[in-house]
């Protein structure tokens, strides 16, 4: 039987994984490589290891949603990701979503039972 501390984890997991999409996309309205996007993302407060991040972008782009390319900075080769046109019409439509979404469930917290 799990204790609280392995259901807790399960569930902030499930809650974490469509927000860091979300994150993810959101951040890569301006052009980032692996390590820049996980610097930004730190940086505003979502931490995501590269074991999860590198699949993540790969997906993001087989869906359509990224573009990549590869350049050579600092004497190094690296892949840059930016949204596509299909991404930035697609992100717009959930941030629509994440906005009404967390404006019911925050009422629903706040509301005294």
């Amino acid at each position: 039987m799990p204790n609280d501390t392995d259901i807790f984890e399960t569930l902030r997991l499930e809650l974490r994984r469509g927000s860091l999409i979300l994150a993810v996309l959101g951040q890569l309205r301006s052009e980032h490589y692996g390590y820049t996007l996980r610097h930004a993302l730190a940086g505003a407060g979502v931490e995501i290891d590269e074991g999860a991040l590198y699949p993540m972008l790969r997906r993001l782009e087989t869906q359509g949603l990224l573009t990549s390319e590869w350049r050579e900075e600092e004497r190094r080769n690296k892949r840059f990701y930016r949204l596509s046109d299909e991404g930035r019409a697609v992100l717009d439509r959930l941030v629509e979503e994440w906005t009404g979404l967390n404006a019911s469930v925050d009422a629903i917290l706040r509301t005294p039972q």
